[in-house]
C-alpha cells in the first residue's frame, strides 16, 4: 500500500485529496497543525466508510513539529511514497508592493515557501526509500510571471506582494528540486488546482473541490514516464494543462 502525506489537509482541497486518495487505496496521513481537529475530521471520515487515514500533527513553520511527524511515519511505514505540500496561507489583504510590511510578507513566505522547503528536505530520506516517489507542490496561477505580465490575462489586475510572489518563489524552487532529483525515480511538479471555492477565498472561486482534487491527483499519481519539473494548472484550457512560468 502506498503512503501519502498531505499538509494542511483538515479542510478544503487538502481534505478532498484525503478522501479521494483513501478511496483509491492509499494510506493517507492527514497533516494538520491542530491534532484534535484532525482526529475529529478523521472520525467523521471513518463514519462515512473511509479508511486508511491517520491524522498527524505537522506545522510547516515549526522544525520540531516537522521532525516529529517524519519520525512517526518512519517508525510506522519506513518510507513515504508521495508528499503533497498543500499547506498555505493567503496573508492579509490588500497586499501592495508599496506599503505592505516586511513582516506581513515574511509571514506568508514562512508557510508557502520556506515551509515547503523544510518539509521536503525533512522527508527526502523517506521518499528516497520509495520505488516511485512523488512530490507535488501546490501552487497558484498567481505565481506565473508570464501570465502576470500579460494585460489580457483574466487575473492580470489581481497582484499580491506576498501571496503571488511566494508562489512564484515556490515554482522556482521546484524547478531546482526537480533538476537535482532527475536521475532518481522522483517526479516533482507544481500543480495549480485553479481558482476554487474554498475557505481560503471565502468560497468565491468558480471551481469545485472535486475538480481541484482530481486535477492534483491526475498529475501526482503518474507512472515512470510521467513529467517532472513541470507547472500544471487547472485554469489552463487545453488538454496538456501546462502553464507558462
Amino acid at each position: 500500500m502506498k503512503t501519502v502525506l498531505i499538509t494542511g489537509a483538515n479542510r478544503s482541497i487538502g481534505l478532498e485529496l484525503v478522501k479521494e486518495l483513501s478511496k483509491k487505496g492509499l494510506f493517507v496521513y492527514l497533516g494538520t497543525r491542530d491534532l484534535e481537529k484532525g482526529k475529529a475530521v478523521v472520525n467523521e471520515l471513518n463514519k462515512n466508510g473511509l479508511q486508511n487515514i491517520k491524522p498527524i500533527q505537522i506545522d510547516v513553520t515549526n522544525p520540531a513539529s516537522i521532525l516529529e511527524a517524519k519520525n512517526i511515519i518512519k517508525n510506522e511505514q519506513g518510507k513515504l511514497d508521495i508528499l503533497i505540500n498543500n499547506a498555505g496561507i493567503s496573508g492579509e489583504f490588500p497586499q501592495s508592493a508599496l506599503d505592505t510590511s516586511i513582516e506581513a510578507i515574511q509571514n506568508v513566505f514562512d508557510t508557502n515557501f520556506f515551509g515547503v522547503i523544510s518539509v521536503t528536505q525533512a522527508f527526502l530520506e523517506l521518499l528516497k526509500k520509495s520505488d516511485s516517489p512523488r512530490i507535488s507542490n501546490i501552487t497558484s496561477g498567481l505565481g506565473s510571471l508570464t501570465l502576470h505580465s500579460d494585460p489580457n490575462w483574466k487575473y492580470y489586475d489581481f497582484k499580491t506582494a506576498g501571496y503571488g510572489t511566494s508562489k512564484a518563489a515556490l515554482n522556482a524552487y521546484t524547478i531546482v528540486l526537480a533538476y537535482e532529483l532527475k536521475d532518481l525515480p522522483f517526479k516533482v511538479n507544481v500543480i495549480d488546482p485553479g481558482y476554487t471555492a474554498t475557505d481560503f477565498n471565502h468560497h468565491n472561486g468558480p471551481g469545485s473541490l472535486e475538480s481541484a482534487a482530481d486535477f492534483i491527483i491526475k498529475h501526482t499519481l503518474t507512472d515512470e514516464n510521467g513529467p517532472t519539473g513541470q507547472f500544471f494548472s487547472n485554469d489552463i484550457e487545453d488538454e496538456t494543462g501546462i502553464s507558462p512560468w
